[in-house]
């Protein structure tokens, strides 16, 4: 069967994508606005983009009113934003920081998730998290507007977290020691455990 987007409502096209272009990795995206208040939101449009610059990318959809969410809302303020990478461990407080709350309310409050000073941006990281990294926005663009209307965000990272237990003996990440989890079609995730080369 051959589909044209153009014949599926945003819905039904969102559900095709996210079931075919798995696994995702997932952006746990910490912000702050202009009165303190911290966001804390998953993505999973998300990838690294280069290492010349160091860049990464996600992509926030529009709320379904067609507003901007509050991390685009805030990114697009304060031009600083913080990637936490998840592991099976934060699984469940990155899944109940989803959901959709009024702007004044602190996300890392609403799931019990503890905050740690970034070493370069305003926004905080996450404590507990195996890897995160600090962003400053490069560009931003609109892709798409109303209901689930795209937005890319492009970040220049300036500085990487890493925990000490994923360093192997000399000092590099080693990938066996992350947890990684990945988002599949619906409401569905995989854990990274298998891996061939």
């Amino acid at each position: 069967m051959d589909i044209l987007p153009s014949d599926l409502s945003v819905r039904r096209l969102y559900e095709a994508m996210t079931a075919i272009i798995t696994p995702r990795p997932i952006a746990w995206v910490s912000t702050v606005d202009h009165e303190g208040v911290c966001n804390l939101a998953p993505f999973s449009f998300f990838n690294g983009v280069g290492a010349n610059p160091p860049t990464l990318m996600f992509c926030p959809a529009n709320r379904a009113d067609g507003t901007a969410k509050d991390t685009l809302a805030n990114i697009r303020a304060n031009g600083q934003f913080v990637v936490n990478i998840v592991t099976e461990e934060i699984f469940g407080e990155m899944k109940h920081s989803a959901l959709e709350i009024p702007s004044e309310e602190d996300e890392f409050t609403l799931t019990g998730t503890q905050k740690t000073p970034s070493a370069v941006v305003a926004p905080p990281r996450v404590s507990n998290v195996a890897a995160a990294m600090e962003c400053e926005l490069l560009t931003s663009m609109q892709l798409g507007v109303g209901p689930g209307g795209a937005n890319l965000v492009v970040g220049r990272i300036v500085s990487i977290y890493l925990h000490d237990d994923t360093l192997d003996a000399d000092g590099r990440v080693d990938p066996e020691k992350i947890a990684t989890i990945g988002r599949m079609g619906g409401p569905r995730y995989t854990k990274t455990h298998e891996r061939f080369e």
